[in-house]
């Protein structure tokens, strides 16, 4: 079992940054490929990055390369989320994911565990 607690979110003007992290429990963290998704209202889940569990491969989604970083530090059982120049269409609830495997990156339902969400609020 992994538990994963995100924080970080917030409110945060157009061109700014924030960074999301994530605690995960579990003695055996560095076996999981870690991700990112996020969600708003009425809009299905939509995969952001993810890291596979060395960190030595990083998949991100089109409309974040080049603004979003992830990593993970397996030490400290964290994964983070560097944002940088948000947008307004950047504003979501994102979640922290772990899975174990190789393959589907990309797919929610790969995933068995879920954080709870923490919002992230762009303004214009």
């Amino acid at each position: 079992q992994v538990q994963l607690v995100e924080s970080g979110g917030g409110l945060v003007q157009a061109g700014g940054s924030l960074r999301l992290s994530c605690a995960a429990s579990g003695r055996t963290f560095s076996s999981y490929a870690m991700g990112w998704f996020r969600q708003v209202p009425g809009k299905e889940r939509e995969f952001v990055a993810a890291i596979s569990w060395s960190g030595g491969s990083t998949y991100y989604a089109d409309s974040v390369k080049g603004q979003f970083t992830i990593s993970r530090d397996n030490a400290k059982n964290m994964v983070y989320l560097q944002m940088n120049s948000l947008k307004p269409q950047d504003t979501a609830v994102y979640y922290c994911v772990a899975k174990r495997g190789t393959a589907n990156y990309y797919a929610p339902n790969a995933y068995n565990y879920w954080g709870q969400g923490t919002q992230v609020t762009v303004s214009s």
